[in-house]
């Protein structure tokens, strides 16, 4: 893809994505996000579960969800696919081995030199695999997470109940851990009339993003909570922002907690660190990708 948008080799990383993305409609916008930034170089896209409360087969629905984004976008064969684990860990000293985890110790291990960053969108399932898989990778990579609790306590949240044990492990593991949880992932708020304005007209895949929210909006009309009708929230596109710029004033370093079984932190130790983001630039990474859907449909 040319997006006229010149960005020097030095400059580039690696990219693994890991998206439960059928889990609902805001996977598919980080996703499209992170395929049309050139600074990327995509080493692999890997379809995560989502638990099993609405779909016994969540990480092959993520696949699939996966590969019709690049088939609308007229990329199918341009980047690789990858299954997750099927499931959580069933504890946390034994890996849930899968090709994403394969991937993310290959890519990890190899004798590329661009920085490798994994972003994670769901749960963390296959980098706690692949650490317990391989430890060496640790200080290969660097993974970026929404998921969890708002700080100090922790609540009750998606990605993080789907896998407290992959948690757990990466947690109190020295992979350099930016995360982002739920009170700041929330603040990517937007309005279905942007979304409309901005998104649909941006050829078939921006069609395609708008209509699978609207979908999904729609079905899920009847819960009291959510979603609100005239909003959305874009959680997952944080992790693609963030690499783009680290907003290095808007985090602070944290001792790693351990998560108890009804996703509180339990704070027991002070050596390890994590990035826990406190704020994103909603503007920044909102903008960023309206000009780049923009930018791709008028080449294509």
């Amino acid at each position: 893809m040319n997006l006229a948008i010149d960005v020097p080799g030095a400059k580039k990383i690696r990219v693994i994505v890991n998206s439960d993305a059928k889990n609902e409609a805001d996977d598919q916008y980080a996703i499209v996000h992170s395929l049309l930034t050139p600074q990327f170089v995509i080493k692999g896209l890997i379809g995560a579960h989502f638990g099993e409360a609405r779909s016994n087969t969540s990480m092959l629905d993520s696949v699939k969800e996966i590969k019709l984004l690049l088939d609308i976008m007229g990329l199918s064969g341009e980047y690789s696919v990858f299954r997750g684990a099927e499931h959580a860990m069933q504890d946390e000293r034994t890996p849930a081995i899968s090709e994403g985890a394969e991937l993310i110790v290959r890519e990890a291990m190899s004798e590329d030199q661009r920085p490798l960053f994994v972003i994670f969108l769901g749960a963390i399932t296959d980098l706690a695999s692949a650490y317990l898989m391989n430890p060496a990778i640790a200080d290969r990579l660097t993974a970026i997470w929404i998921g969890g609790g708002s700080w100090p306590d922790g609540e009750t949240e998606f990605n993080l109940s789907n896998d407290i044990h992959a948690a757990n492990v990466v947690f109190s593991s020295p992979i350099p851990l930016w995360q982002v949880p739920r009170n700041v992932y929330s603040k990517m708020r937007v309005s279905l009339a942007e979304l409309k304005r901005r998104v649909e007209p941006s050829g078939d895949i921006g069609r395609y993003l708008y209509r699978q929210l609207v979908e999904t909006n729609e079905l899920w009309a009847s819960n009291p909570y959510w979603p609100k009708g005239e909003m959305w929230t874009l959680g997952d596109s944080p992790a693609v922002g963030l690499l783009l710029h680290d907003q290095p004033y808007d985090f602070d370093w944290k001792p790693a907690p351990r998560v108890s079984s009804d996703m509180t932190y339990i704070h027991h130790q002070t050596e390890r660190r994590i990035r826990v983001y406190r704020d994103i630039d909603v503007r920044f990474i909102l903008e960023d990708m309206y000009a780049k859907l923009e930018l791709f449909s008028a080449e294509s």
